[in-house]
């Protein structure tokens, strides 16, 4: 094998590294939500369970999450300035103070997407790819946007 060759190999391998490592995240929300974009700090309080209802309303906030890591899921929490590992603790210690439920958990961002469009008042995040036009998208996470 040639240097070249072996130059040429380790290039690609990186550069799907990097493609991957990342991904275009939007937030969605039932269509009738309140409002029409969310701040960094709303969300984070959102997804900590600091706010439970939407702002203006009193229709309770259903937070849902993806079960798997992923590239979506990384995004979102690296987003917000979190790990998932780091919010599943902040959710279990709210549970056990009686101040919250934890997120609804999905197997798959289709299965989340279908919650949030049956659930008034969900809220979730998915691979921008996926969004179709019967959520409200709140805003839309670029890649290695944090």
């Amino acid at each position: 094998m040639s240097l070249r060759f072996k130059k040429e190999i380790v290039m690609v391998v990186l550069l799907c590294c990097v493609t991957t490592a990342t991904a275009q995240v939007a937030v969605v929300a039932h269509k009738d939500v309140p409002i029409e974009s969310i701040s960094k700090d709303q969300l984070l309080d959102f997804y900590i369970g600091d706010i439970q209802a939407w702002p203006s309303s009193e229709l309770e906030i259903v937070v849902c999450d993806l079960r798997e890591k992923g590239d979506v899921k990384d995004g979102f929490y690296q987003y917000l300035g979190k790990s998932s590992s780091r919010m599943r603790s902040i959710w279990l210690k709210r549970k056990l103070a009686g101040e919250g439920n934890p997120p609804l958990f999905f197997q798959s961002e289709e299965a989340l997407l279908q919650h949030v469009i049956d659930t008034p008042g969900a809220i979730g995040f998915v691979h921008l790819s996926k969004v179709t036009g019967t959520v409200k998208v709140l805003i839309e996470i670029d890649d290695g946007e944090g």
